[in-house]
């Protein structure tokens, strides 16, 4: 399989440097974690080797840190503040934000490759750190450099958490007709309205705001930073979800919220662009936590299906299971092909980027879902009962083809871009 670093080193930057120095130093000889490396479905394959190096790193903090909580986090539905916090350490917090203002100056390849083995731990707080990498992305590419210096250190130790605040109660899949307002007021913004379905909602700390300061439609839209706290910011209740239960969720309030004028983001009218830009890398992280999610299900329905008897054999020994493992298998490996050419794309800025993060984003948590939908049921009565992570993996990524934008959105972007006339 070829190569995906670009000329032949995908990290090079002093600061992905130093931990890849830390790791070779502190890394014992241990024994391999998943069943499956090495095999057709290793995520290893085609990566170079500094970036198989980081992914190690990846793994290994999933396993240790993120795993053996995942169960306690859902039910308890507790915001793990410190375990992100120590993933921050590795450089997790602000992945592909310059090295400038703190961040770790990776690419978005390697922001896949981590986001997918941080997943195989927990696929909810993974998501969750996607988030807030992307929020962090925006302040650090569109921001000024007093803007940059004062939030991309903090976000990227995760000192400070962020969430991004764009859906409204009223605005969903149609973002450009968001009615969340900013009027100038001296040198504030006054800012009036409602967004809804926020991650990280009354525990972040800084709101990425979607809102209009313009006319209608997506030239009207900014981008201003709230901090929590600011008077006239609230919180509804938290959200009872499906999934995602180790963040909350909730609608975010704004009442004559009163922010400074140098909290812009860029210029004025210029929001929606940044939000989109955003999402283009934000598609590609919730695609890769599907493919997490997807690989630790594979995983674990290949050791079921060695353990499991009926009918006097193990289950392994059934054609039909092989075959359905097998399926199992392919579309992983096809999902995470399409994920790792978007984020390449988006690293060399092709002109087809937007279209090709759609497709990935369309394919692979639709596919992912399938995996772990198709584990739980190799798993039998065993895969419905909570005990099992199996069923976690499974209510945690479907919401996956949800947000981000829907996959209706993702398949009309994908259609637009061939119906174009070049």
């Amino acid at each position: 399989m070829a190569t995906f670093a670009s000329g032949g080193r995908c990290i090079s930057r002093p600061f992905a440097q130093a931990l890849l120095n830390t790791l070779r130093q502190q890394t014992r000889p241990t024994s391999r974690r998943f069943l499956l490396t090495a095999s057709c479905a290793d995520p290893a394959n085609g990566l170079g080797e500094e970036q198989r190096q980081i992914q190690k790193m990846a793994l290994d903090f999933a396993a240790k840190e993120l795993a053996p909580n995942m169960q306690e986090w859902d039910e308890k539905e507790i915001f793990p503040v410190e375990t992100m916090r120590k993933a921050a350490q590795l450089g997790f917090g602000a992945v592909y934000c310059d090295e400038k203002f703190g961040g770790t100056g990776l690419s978005r390849l390697d922001a896949s490759v981590i986001f997918e083995a941080l997943a195989t731990g927990c696929c909810s707080t993974t998501a969750y750190i996607s988030i807030h990498n992307m929020c962090a992305w925006m302040v650090d590419h569109f921001g000024n450099d007093e803007l940059r210096s004062q939030w991309v250190p903090r976000l990227a130790s995760m000192d400070t958490f962020s969430s991004y605040c764009l859906t409204e109660p009223g605005a969903g899949s149609d973002a450009a007709s968001l009615s969340t307002t900013a009027r100038k007021d001296g040198s504030h913004y006054v800012i009036n309205g409602s967004k809804a379905f926020i991650s990280g909602g009354g525990e972040s700390d800084l709101y990425v705001v979607m809102c209009r300061t313009g006319q209608a439609g997506p030239a009207g839209v900014s981008c201003i930073l709230v901090e929590k706290g600011t008077p006239g910011l609230s919180f509804a209740k938290k959200e009872k979800k499906l999934g995602w239960n180790s963040h909350p969720a909730r609608i975010v309030n704004f009442d004559d919220c009163r922010v400074p004028v140098t909290n812009l983001v860029g210029e004025e009218g210029q929001g929606f662009s940044i939000a989109m830009k955003g999402l283009n890398g934000g598609r590609i992280n919730v695609a890769s936590s599907s493919l997490g999610a997807a690989y630790a299900a594979l995983e674990q329905a290949r050791d079921y299906m060695k353990i499991r008897k009926q009918f006097g054999k193990s289950l392994e020994n059934f054609q039909y299971l092989q075959f359905r493992l097998a399926e199992m298998a392919t579309q992983l490996v096809a999902s995470r092909l399409i994920v790792r050419n978007a984020a390449v794309a988006l690293d060399s800025q092709d002109p087809n980027a937007v279209a090709l993060c759609s497709m990935a984003k369309l394919f692979a948590t639709e596919e992912c879902f399938k995996i772990c939908n198709s584990a739980m049921q190799i798993f039998g009565g065993y895969g419905y009962l909570k005990d099992y992570p199996v069923q976690q993996y499974m209510r945690d990524c479907r919401v996956h083809c949800i947000l981000e934008g829907t996959n209706e959105i993702m398949r009309m972007l994908v259609s637009r871009d061939l119906l174009t006339e070049r």
